[in-house]
């Protein structure tokens, strides 16, 4: 399409830059709270915080701790939660046996937050490297992720986190025609209210290293994940996994990492035509961080610029560790 009508200097582009009011008149993409889904950091205790030093500003939170953070997110209007758990090692299992306990950290953390502020959606990810030993996302045998056995686990992970309150399972693992089998699982148990959002193109990336360290899973990984995950390089195979999960089920899909791949990100959102979301992850946020402490950027501005750039590619909505601080800006 040819977008050029007219011509200088009858045509003067500059005239919809020349004042603030008229160019938020003809902006064309806008970012509010409402976009942001918040990811958080649980570990055990009481009173507890932790600072993650390769995730700079982001902190474990007990789950006592927890709950204002939440209310917080509640006020700036945040609508939803993602939890992550931070597993003692001591928890941690070949097969992840603690993902199945229904009174893991995690759980009591729904828990908490749904009788404390039931306004707010909760998130929780369904995939067992937080609590394996060798850090996978499956059942590791013989060297090997089993897909079909690791299935029949994540539908019971995704089952105890229903019963806890959780309001949208989302799977991280990459497993073969895992969103189905869920999908039959929560419907079974009367769980058909609860959403399944799908990590439908998810990437073996080099960007997910602190938050690895914010779960605990990074010391303890054996090998890598990319029988599981997807290649970086590939695009049209992304396609065919969003394709498989909607027609699995999937309410909402997934793509991750979010800067790198916002190609991914567009693609999916205008073929699909599905609610799209993007994954702001550890790496590239920390990335800001860092070069803002070395007066590099401004944080703030360099944030928002990102989150833009997703909203401009396609992203309904974005999980970012900035959510909070992106919420303030917005307000000010």
């Amino acid at each position: 399409m040819n977008y050029v009508v007219g011509e200088f200097p009858n045509v003067r582009m500059r005239r919809l830059r020349s004042k603030k009011w008229i160019r938020d008149l003809v902006e064309e993409t806008s970012i509010s709270a409402k976009d942001l889904i918040y990811p958080m950091f649980v570990v055990e205790g009481q009173k507890v915080t932790q600072q993650i030093s390769s995730l700079p500003g982001v902190e474990r939170y007990s789950v006592d701790m927890l709950l204002p953070i939440a209310e917080k997110a509640v006020k700036s209007g945040i609508p939803l939660l993602a939890l992550f758990p931070f597993t003692d090692p001591s928890l941690r299992t070949p097969k992840g046996d603690e993902a199945l306990n229904d009174k893991n950290l995690v759980c009591r953390a729904v828990r908490a937050i749904k009788e404390n502020f039931p306004e707010i959606g909760v998130l929780c990810d369904v995939a067992l490297d937080p609590y394996t030993s060798h850090g996978h996302d499956g059942l590791l045998e013989n060297g090997e992720i089993v897909n079909d056995k690791t299935i029949e686990v994540l539908c019971e992970q995704s089952l105890v986190q229903a019963r806890a309150g959780c309001d949208v399972i989302a799977p991280s693992d990459m497993m073969d025609g895992r969103i189905g089998e869920i999908r039959k699982a929560l419907d079974k148990e009367g769980f058909n209210h609860v959403s399944i959002m799908s990590y439908a193109a998810k990437f073996a990336s080099c960007f997910y290293g602190p938050f690895r360290d914010a779960v605990g899973s990074r010391g303890v990984l054996t090998g890598d994940k990319k029988t599981y995950q997807m290649n970086p390089a590939n695009t049209n195979e992304a396609m065919r996994e969003v394709a498989l999960d909607l027609h699995e089920g999937a309410d909402m899909v997934m793509v991750k990492p979010g800067l790198p791949y916002l190609d991914i990100v567009y693609r999916v959102k205008n073929e699909f035509k599905a609610p799209t979301f993007a994954y702001h992850v550890s790496g590239e946020y920390a990335l800001l961080k860092f070069a803002a402490e070395k007066n590099a950027l401004s944080f703030n501005e360099a944030l928002l610029e990102v989150m833009m750039s997703f909203k401009r590619a396609g992203a309904d909505g974005v999980f970012t560790y900035g959510a909070l601080e992106i919420a303030e800006s917005l307000k000010k």
